[in-house]
């Protein structure tokens, strides 16, 4: 198993998320292009991010995650602590009436408590 501290950040999304996530420093990713199979494309990249066992965190792009909710929620469901996926709100909004308390539902079903953001 590898540590903790050597688990790497990747991220699925569009070209503005992922130049912007490879701007920080993020070096994996998987491009989706707007004129490929967008289901196919979610669905190839996150499995072979979700089987990585160096990737920590997968960032995907909200509008992403309804072309893979079963893979996500198999990752959510397992018993391991890795990877956590993340969804990030697109550049026009999300789906979301309130993304803070999405935010903290997320550090409480991962932590075990609630925090304040």
């Amino acid at each position: 198993m590898t540590r903790l501290q050597h688990l790497t950040i990747a991220v699925v999304g569009d070209e503005d998320l992922v130049n912007g996530m490879r701007l920080v420093g993020i070096s994996r990713y998987c491009l989706i292009e707007g004129n490929s199979d967008v289901r196919t494309d979610v669905r190839r990249g996150l499995t072979e991010l979700v089987r990585d066992p160096e990737i920590g965190i997968i960032i995907i792009l909200e509008e992403y995650t309804e072309h893979a909710d079963d893979l996500i929620a198999g990752v959510r469901g397992e018993k391991s602590m890795t990877p956590v996926i993340v969804e990030v709100p697109s550049k026009y909004g999300t789906k979301h009436e309130d993304i803070g308390a999405l935010y903290r539902a997320y550090i409480k079903h991962f932590i075990g408590f609630e925090m304040e953001i």
